[in-house]
């Protein structure tokens, strides 16, 4: 079960009251930890359970997560995030430690988002018509939060690193960009989830950037990165286009016309990056669009 790894790090009563929830609805994708207030979960359901997140629990919790040394996890606490085993993401919010106006680190850590990583292997299978044919479209994945873009970029990631037989897709050179560790869910630069056997990943790394490295130093065939938006990802997008290689991203939006009303994406469809776009909702169902926008299916 995805959990199990989450429950050691949770103070009792807390992981006795979560467990059986969590065995119960699979969906559940966060748990919330509000010092001094009941315990959240939530997914297409949300769970209020009548148990306290104390200040005592809350001590307990941050040593545990962050093994009793804030300097060793200084860089992710920048991010505001923890990576754990698994691949779960535990997002933090507390008081901001600033240096020259930078957010330099937190402290007095109050507030966490336990972000439940979930596999669903072959998601993106009854898409591949679309992804593939001859080599792999360069597509855009549209789509609000929880909406299941990122489940659906790691499929398509371990599909292109691993092949398919059934779908005679062969293993390709595949780098992952994964700024904020959720594509891979990497620890100790190790992904903890599946995205494919010739995948290479870089780890917590500007998207922008990430994707120039990936791109001198990993000659991949495709490059699969999350959350695109800034006129630095453009640019890094078109160097990819231009050396051959395929790209698969994701950005927030709940359709494409949303999409495309921000300056850079709007920029991206009108410079033909993309051959496909992949409307997705929170219902897990699909639109998809060739490169003018125009449904296919």
């Amino acid at each position: 079960m995805s959990y199990q790894t989450i429950l050691p790090y949770l103070p009792e009563p807390i992981s006795s009251a979560v467990a059986p929830l969590l065995n119960k609805d699979p969906a559940i994708e966060e748990i919330r930890l509000r010092t001094g207030k009941k315990i959240e979960l939530s997914g297409p359901k949300q769970y209020l359970l009548d148990v306290y997140f104390s200040e005592v629990e809350r001590a307990s919790f941050v040593n545990k997560v962050t093994k009793h040394s804030f300097y060793r996890l200084e860089e992710q606490l920048k991010r505001g995030y923890v990576t754990i085993e698994g691949g779960h993401r535990i997002g933090i919010a507390g008081q901001a430690v600033l240096k020259e106006g930078i957010i330099a680190s937190m402290t007095n850590l109050s507030f966490f988002n336990i972000r439940i990583a979930k596999e669903k292997k072959e998601a993106a299978t009854p898409l591949l018509p679309y992804l593939y044919k001859d080599g792999w479209n360069s597509t855009l994945l549209i789509g609000p939060p929880r909406s299941g873009k990122t489940t659906l970029l790691r499929d398509i990631a371990r599909i292109a690193g691993t092949g398919s037989v059934k779908e005679k897709i062969p293993p390709l050179k595949t780098s992952v960009v994964d700024e904020r560790s959720e594509i891979a869910g990497c620890l100790h630069g190790v992904p903890q989830l599946d995205v494919g056997t010739r995948t290479d990943v870089l780890d917590a790394c500007p998207k922008s950037e990430g994707m120039m490295m990936m791109i001198r130093s990993m000659s991949p065939d495709v490059l699969v990165v999350d959350e695109i938006g800034r006129t630095e990802d453009a640019y890094a997008l078109t160097e990819a286009l231009n050396a051959g290689i395929a790209v698969v991203a994701t950005v927030h939006a709940r359709t494409f016309e949303e999409a495309i009303r921000r300056p850079v994406i709007r920029l991206i469809r009108e410079s033909g990056l993309f051959t496909r776009y992949i409307e997705v909702n929170r219902r897990r169902s699909y639109t998809i669009l060739d490169d003018q926008g125009q449904a296919v299916i």
